[in-house]
């Protein structure tokens, strides 16, 4: 019992590392421009902010990343109003009441 329940948790320790490593791949994004000068079977690529000669893993480009399409939620202002003293004309001073 004791061998089978360790031999579990050592296969799932190592399914863990292993997705761990895969999602660890940089993420090489298409840089588009109007001239390739790169070698045949390669195309710009943007890797960590490097324009480079590569081949992209990702289906975007980066700025089509960066720009995200969540509208930003505006605040409404609300006019404040004070609250006034009533001082009817006439008469001495404010009442508070």
């Amino acid at each position: 019992m004791r061998v089978t329940t360790a031999i579990a948790v050592a296969a799932g320790l190592l399914s863990a590392g292993l997705a761990g490593q895969v999602s660890a791949e940089p993420k090489v994004y298409a840089y588009p421009s109007s001239a390739n000068y790169c070698p045949a079977g390669l195309q710009p690529v943007s890797l960590g902010g490097a324009i480079c000669c590569g081949t992209p893993n990702q289906t975007m480009t980066y700025a089509e990343v960066k720009a995200h399409p969540v509208q930003r939620r505006h605040r409404v202002v609300t006019p404040r109003r004070s609250a006034r003293v009533p001082c009817p004309v006439g008469t001495k001073g404010c009442s508070y009441n």
